[in-house]
């Protein structure tokens, strides 16, 4: 307030300070409510810490490898012991690379959750997944917990952990991958139209071999070749397990940091591209 020298009190300065101090109180009060809401925000959006992600995926990949190719590059100059192109029993099938959530656009969900791979939980599934799912690789790839690990520990913190609720743990990952490689037998397929056991030096149009296997299958799948050889087949899923064609996200955009130029021809249908069966099998007759 102000006084003046006549003795009377000037009501617009004790007007101004309480309209001054009424917007500060006003403005702090807006800014705490405003903190409020971010934290409570915060806390909704952040999914409990025993509480799986979902991350609204589309469909699932499951990626399967010809050792006949990938070893041909893997084992060049080295060999090693978790390497299974290194064995004496060379692998004569196609085997498990990975299954990934993924999205319709490409790509997937990754790294979910953090549940660290823990080896106990499936122990009585390692004979199968010794056979049907090794590694073809000397290097250890990365995981998600940090550092280096297992073909099979990189496979789930990488991807398995973000396939639930269709899939509810490190268990159910494996055998359910297992199961979809058995009931879908790619190897078996491709046997009951083209001599894959025997070196026989006979090319085939990716067309014959997307067509023999969608005659089984009951969807398209996808092929990626390594230089006119077959190196990797992608069978498309959808959330419920049932066949669906490989569209965009499975075209060699996706996961594992896959390059497009692998794509064998310029659509799922493989265009063109023949490959030749004597390439694949070539590493076999090495051992």
């Amino acid at each position: 307030m102000t006084k003046h020298h006549n003795g009377e009190i000037s009501s617009l300065s004790v007007s101004s300070k309480l309209q001054y101090t009424s917007k500060r109180q006003c403005s702090n009060g807006g800014v705490i409510m405003l903190l409020l809401l971010i934290w409570l925000a915060s806390l909704l959006s952040s999914p409990s810490s025993s509480t799986p992600e979902s991350d609204g995926f589309d469909h699932f990949v499951l990626a399967l490898q010809w050792p006949g190719t990938v070893c041909r590059s893997s084992t060049t100059g080295t060999c090693c012991s978790s390497n299974a192109c290194c064995r004496s029993d060379p692998v004569r099938w196609f085997t498990v690379h990975g299954l990934w959530p993924s999205y319709a656009r490409g790509y997937g969900p990754t790294c979910c959750n953090h549940p660290d791979f823990d080896m106990a939980k499936i122990t009585n599934l390692t004979t199968e997944l010794g056979k049907y799912w090794p590694s073809l690789y000397c290097s250890s790839p990365s995981l998600c917990s940090g550092g280096h690990g297992s073909l099979w520990a990189h496979e789930w913190e990488k991807h398995g952990t973000c396939a639930y609720p269709a899939i509810q743990d490190e268990y159910s990952y494996f055998s359910t991958a297992l199961q979809l490689y058995s009931s879908y037998n790619v190897t078996a397929m491709l046997e009951s139209k083209i001599s894959i056991g025997t070196d026989d030096g006979d090319k085939y149009p990716v067309t014959e071999l997307v067509a023999t296997i969608k005659s089984s299958f009951g969807a398209s799948p996808l092929l990626l070749c390594d230089r006119a050889s077959l190196q990797e087949l992608r069978l498309c899923f959808s959330k419920d397990l049932k066949p669906v064609d490989c569209t965009d996200g499975g075209s060699g955009r996706e996961n594992d940091d896959v390059d497009y130029a692998r794509s064998c021809g310029g659509d799922s249908s493989g265009a063109a591209r023949r490959f030749v069966v004597a390439n694949m099998l070539a590493f076999f007759v090495a051992f």
